[in-house]
């Protein structure tokens, strides 16, 4: 996209003249003005100081795959394809399409924004320009589809390790693919089976959301967090982010694959924002106290009848009102 080389040659906040960025984007002063009207659509906010030139008003934080291989651990770097966008429908749908052009290596897509981004159930992920970070990578596992069994909650620790690891505190997991903050829903986790390529071997798209530096969401309807807004000392980088939860993504699966949701069941737990809580399945048949999860990732629910897991593909849970 021309606005983002734009937006990059803006990025040090500094006043550039037309001229110049005529003569450094290869174009007329003419299309330098259209980019920054393209920009400004765009949602970047850009002035124009009179007889000088332009200047980017708020800093951005660009998206670069340079950037984001460096920050990788080299066997991580040398074992992943890794494509990054300015726009795309959704990361997971882009990764399946690198699947099926033969993809060398685990591909991983990040994106500045999507046009429809999902959730669980099919709900739509909000996917604002330059403000989150949108990630999918494809995983492959042995062992046929039971070994799946608490993928996403193993992931969830993955996800909320790194966070720590970079400086975040108090993250929680909400069973069973969601982040929390206590401001907060900060991200969520999406995982799709793409099936079974040969006997005993089966393939997941795992997708990753997290609200970084957004500051204004008024078409969600629950409460929600952003790294920027629980920590706006830290310089959070996108790209910075994106190298670690690559790091941890591999790294877990990889150890996921070899000793199972058991390994994790403890670190899951420790997370956990609806253990001792009372709540409520969905359509109401099911109603109890938080216990946890079992050794499948199923959760579990101490009601009048004893104890009742629940499956995440079944049903989803909710704080009792």
């Amino acid at each position: 996209m021309k606005s983002k080389v734009l937006v990059s040659l803006l990025s040090d906040g500094q006043v550039h003249s037309g001229e110049r960025l005529a003569r450094e984007l290869g174009v007329s002063r003419t299309a330098v003005w259209k980019q920054v009207r393209r920009a400004l659509d765009e949602g970047y906010e850009i002035d124009t100081v009179r007889g000088r030139g332009y200047r980017l008003v708020t800093p951005v934080d660009l998206l670069d795959a340079g950037t984001i291989l460096a920050g990788l651990a080299e066997p991580t770097r040398n074992r992943i394809a890794l494509t990054v966008l300015d726009e795309v429908d959704s990361t997971n749908t882009e990764v399946v399409r690198q699947l099926s052009k033969g993809a060398a290596g685990v591909p991983v897509a990040i994106a500045d924004s999507q046009t429809k981004g999902r959730g669980r159930r099919g709900r739509p992920w909000r996917s604002p320009r330059g403000e989150n970070l949108y990630l999918s990578a494809g995983l492959t596992f042995q062992g046929g589809f039971s070994v799946l069994d608490g993928l996403s909650l193993v992931l969830g620790v993955a996800v909320a390790e790194t966070l720590e690891g970079l400086g975040v505190p108090g993250v929680r997991l909400k069973w069973p693919n969601d982040i929390f903050l206590s401001d907060g829903k900060l991200g969520g986790i999406l995982v799709e089976l793409q099936g079974e390529l040969q006997e005993g071997v089966v393939r997941v798209i795992a997708g990753i959301g997290i609200n970084v530096h957004m500051s204004h969401a008024d078409d969600v309807d629950q409460p929600w967090a952003s790294l920027g807004q629980v920590a706006p000392q830290t310089d959070w980088s996108r790209n910075r982010i994106a190298s670690a939860l690559i790091n941890a993504l591999l790294e877990t699966a990889e150890a996921f694959a070899e000793k199972g949701f058991g390994s994790f069941q403890g670190s899951w737990q420790a997370r956990d924002m609806f253990k001792g809580r009372h709540l409520v399945a969905q359509g109401g048949d099911v109603i109890g106290v938080g216990c946890g999860v079992d050794g499948q990732g199923n959760y579990l629910v101490e009601g009048v009848s004893g104890v009742v897991p629940i499956r995440a593909g079944e049903i989803s849970l909710r704080v009792a009102l």
